[in-house]
């Protein structure tokens, strides 16, 4: 998912948006307004399927 489209969901859930905050702090942020973990990208093996960042966490591991 793009960056203006992740901004585009974070404003919709009243989350501050500025350009300072990566992809990464957005979809923490987003995660943790969704009462779920701040886990993308932090987990190897997620067992996480309903999760909408699923495919782009799991698609380039660091």
């Amino acid at each position: 998912m793009k960056i203006q489209e992740i901004r585009e969901i974070a404003k919709r859930m009243n989350i501050t948006v500025n350009s300072s905050k990566t992809k990464l702090d957005l979809i923490r942020d987003i995660q943790v307004t969704e009462g779920n973990s701040p886990c993308y990208k932090a987990i190897a093996n997620c067992g996480i399927t309903d999760c909408l960042w699923r495919d782009d966490c799991l698609s380039k591991k660091k």
